[in-house]
């Protein structure tokens, strides 16, 4: 590896050994600044900046890890710390205070050139992943509050401040968040975490409900090697690798029984086992947890455990259905307008007047989410420079908002226009009647009651499609 360009500072007090490593990077083109002990290397960090720092422990002035506790060198600086085999828990220690790398002494000045190389490669791939998560947060419609639930985000401003006098030292209560499909539940789990004092710390999500039950146990804490037949290495589960941070439990009670035992076994003693392994492993992980069910009713039918429950249920927060907060509809669907706009690129699109009767007529059965597709639906299918929502039906002068129906007079689209080439009114008659039967399940004297007629007409219509028996 070529060194051109390079600056290194040399921090070391064995005036031999730092002679022969500055010889060997200046040769491959580095610029080496050299320094014996702890005040020269605060002199040459106060005045210039580094690319690279070999910093040795034991100084005759103090240790070189002062310098990373008192901030000495700036972000783009990778430090690397060099030490004995015997100061392992230094080097440890080191890292922890932001050292990029360490190196074991007695080592080879020629390694140096694949340290750096190493080092490089990883705080580039920690830029692209900052750069990564800075457009998914750029690009995320996040979550609005609205006025509506104005309640719900003073509750959460309640649970983070708590969050705040409680430290880190010891993991938080858990948040149950509850809603309906598409209500945004994970999105809150992501402000939480976001807003709250483990921002910096990793947050892990989990979808319950797709764990094939048989790698689950496995999954969340993790097994020894040999634990079972395709173990052929130990691995950590997700609650270990979420350790200081948060873990968001997505549809906690798809579960069985007996895992969810284990997460309030977790919650309570700070501890998991992972499976095969003989001792526990302490963890200090934040939980959220999340479900479109009614706990208590499952609870009461023995589908959830009462104890995790009443475990979960101390800080609830329930985020209700788009269709009982229909003020925030409109104020909702231009700033999705404005970030979708932004995501695909193109100009900004205005809400016209229909669009907005449409949108407060519909019933959202699946919430923002649904809104959120139909928005971006919009942008990339409408054409214009406002979005009407035509196939959403209905418009200026409809009945009743907030219903989601039409009236007998406006079940159509009142754009649409018959063709030149004509038109099948029994293709329409039957395409009308399957829509009424999927809406009813396939009842059809339900069907019937929809669309006027008697239920032997249905039945005749259904009866006259099938293929003769022969």
């Amino acid at each position: 590896m070529e060194l051109a360009g390079v600056s290194v500072l040399l921090v070391d007090d064995e005036g031999l050994l730092r002679k022969q490593i500055a010889a060997q990077l200046e040769r491959l083109g580095a610029d080496v600044s050299q320094a014996g002990d702890l005040a020269t290397a605060r002199g040459f960090a106060d005045t210039l900046s580094f690319d690279f720092v070999l910093l040795d422990v034991n100084l005759p002035d103090g240790r070189g890890t002062e310098l990373l506790k008192q901030g000495a060198f700036g972000a783009n600086t990778a430090v690397i710390i060099m030490t004995a085999e015997a100061e392992m828990n230094t080097a440890v220690e080191a890292l922890r205070l932001g050292a990029a790398d360490f190196l074991a002494k007695p080592f080879e000045p020629a390694e140096l050139p694949l340290v750096f190389r190493r080092v490089r490669r990883a705080r580039q791939s920690a830029r692209v992943e900052q750069h990564r998560q800075a457009e998914v947060a750029r690009n995320e419609p996040g979550f609005f509050f609205g006025e509506a639930l104005a309640p719900l985000q003073e509750r959460i401003n309640k649970i983070l401040a708590a969050d705040v006098r409680m430290g880190a030292e010891a993991p938080p209560p858990p948040v149950l968040i509850e809603g309906e499909t598409g209500t945004g539940k994970t999105t809150i789990a992501r402000w939480i975490h976001q807003h709250g004092p483990r921002a910096k710390a990793p947050l892990i999500e989990v979808n319950c409900s797709a764990l094939p039950e048989a790698l689950a146990e496995s999954e969340l804490f993790g097994h020894e090697r040999g634990a079972f037949t395709d173990a052929k290495s130990a691995r950590m589960g997700l609650f270990e690798a979420a350790d200081g941070g948060s873990l968001f439990l997505d549809e906690l009670p798809s579960l069985p029984p007996g895992l969810q035992a284990k997460v309030l076994t977790a919650i309570e003693d700070r501890q998991i086992r992972r499976v095969g392994a003989n001792r526990p492993v302490g963890v200090n992980v934040r939980i959220l947890a999340a479900t479109n069910r009614d706990l208590r009713a499952a609870v009461t039918s023995g589908a959830f455990r009462e104890d995790l429950f009443h475990r979960l249920d101390l800080y609830r927060l329930t985020i209700p259905p788009l269709r009982a907060r229909p003020g925030d509809i409109i104020q909702l669907a231009e700033r999705l307008i404005d970030q979708l706009c932004r995501k695909h690129r193109v100009g900004r699109r205005k809400l016209g007047t229909a669009g907005r009767e449409r949108l407060l007529r519909h019933a959202f059965p699946g919430n923002v989410r649904e809104l959120a597709h139909e928005v971006e639906r919009a942008i990339v299918f409408d054409d214009g420079e406002q979005l009407d929502f035509s196939h959403l039906g209905g418009g200026v002068g409809s009945g009743a908002k907030g219903t989601g129906e039409l009236s007998h007079e406006e079940w159509f689209n009142a754009q649409f226009r018959f063709p030149e080439s004509g038109f099948s009114l029994e293709a329409a008659i039957n395409q009308l009647m399957h829509h009424a039967l999927k809406q009813t399940d396939h009842n059809v004297s339900a069907a019937a009651r929809l669309l006027g007629v008697s239920r032997d007409y249905v039945r005749y219509r259904l009866e006259s499609k099938r293929p003769p028996s022969g």
